[in-house]
């Protein structure tokens, strides 16, 4: 079996590395302060942004909705739309603020983003993903990625996801992130959407063996990096998403298992109340600034998720991080509570 360290390097667009391990977009969720946080626990992983609007980028406040830290990288920007020129636009802006990728949602199934022609519906004109695609490849030179499903309501044979992706890869999209569940647009919530239709695994497998030259990624479903490390005998990427989210020090071991010794580079990995501690300057930073305590620690509530003191600390961080004025104190004092339930 091809060593995951030697899939990382060999798989590789004409321009850009790729990555086999990579936590989905998810909207209000993977923020920039998520981002700072899992970065915490891994170093390598490629991570993306929230689903950003391709209007709200031309127009919008930049920093706000585009601005990272060099620390959050390798990072992507994944952006909604359907007009090539807006999108060509968008890919220059990713590439001028020091993105990685930029990356096209044709995933998402709600009812907000059909109303602006993005997202899965976009999976029935193919032709209009590929002049997108088009433009954005033309105005940039960093990868340009698309996300999308197996299929959208009756156009979910096998076939028609192969004429997608073959459409969109002559026009150069080389990455295709797949989430192996169909959309429905009508009748199931996007939260619906991500459980109820069954997961199809072999059609994205059959994908990869079908278009051995391109990079594959699949998505859903996956709670274990174990696996993930399963799906790397037949695609080339694994995409993880709400495990992510519900267990963050799920990843704790993924530099090292997915990416070994990268460059001659080490892999160490923190433990949790590590990770905790590592957040302190980044708090006093923010909080100095103005933000609510609480825009950092709801993503780190499910740091302890099944450990000793789980508990006291989600009680700490919530009850406190509300508190007008409240800073880094709260998460040493939730530190000194986890380590006392430890040690009793």
């Amino acid at each position: 079996m091809t060593s995951l360290l030697e899939l990382s390097l060999s798989h590789r667009s004409t321009r850009h590395p790729t990555y086999p391990l990579s936590i989905a977009p998810m909207m209000d969720r993977t923020d920039r302060h998520y981002r700072y946080f899992m970065r915490q626990i891994t170093r390598r992983t490629l991570l993306y942004t929230e689903m950003v609007t391709s209007a709200a980028i031309k127009h919008g406040d930049k920093d706000y909705l585009l601005g990272f830290s060099p620390q959050e990288k390798p990072l992507a920007l994944q952006v909604g739309g359907d007009n090539p020129q807006d999108l060509a636009e968008c890919a220059r802006i990713a590439e001028a603020m020091g993105y990685d990728e930029i990356n096209l949602n044709v995933g998402c199934p709600s009812d907000r983003v059909q109303s602006g022609n993005f997202g899965a519906c976009l999976m029935k004109t193919p032709e209009l993903v590929a002049q997108c695609i088009e433009a954005m490849i033309a105005a940039t030179q960093i990868p340009v990625s698309v996300k999308h499903r197996i299929g959208v309501d009756d156009l979910d044979s096998y076939e028609d996801m192969h004429n997608f992706v073959k459409i969109l890869s002559e026009v150069g999209c080389q990455r295709f992130s797949v989430h192996a569940r169909k959309a429905w647009l009508q009748g199931l919530s996007p939260k619906d959407n991500r459980e109820v239709p069954p997961l199809r695994y072999g059609d994205v497998h059959r994908l990869k063996s079908e278009f051995p030259h391109l990079f594959i990624e699949i998505n859903g479903g996956f709670t274990t990096l174990e696996q993930a490390q399963e799906q790397l005998d037949h695609v080339d990427g694994v995409m993880i998403g709400r495990a992510a989210y519900d267990n963050p020090y799920l990843f704790a071991q993924s530099d090292r298992l997915f990416f070994g010794d990268f460059m001659g580079e080490p892999s160490p990995m923190r433990d949790r109340l590590e990770v905790a501690a590592a957040m302190i300057p980044y708090i006093e930073t923010w909080t100095a600034r103005g933000l609510k305590l609480h825009k950092i620690t709801r993503h780190m509530l499910q740091l302890f998720h099944g450990q000793a003191g789980s508990r006291l600390w989600k009680r700490i961080l919530t009850d406190k991080s509300c508190i007008a004025g409240a800073g880094a104190e709260v998460i040493r004092e939730a530190i000194n509570a986890v380590v006392s339930v430890s040690n009793s």
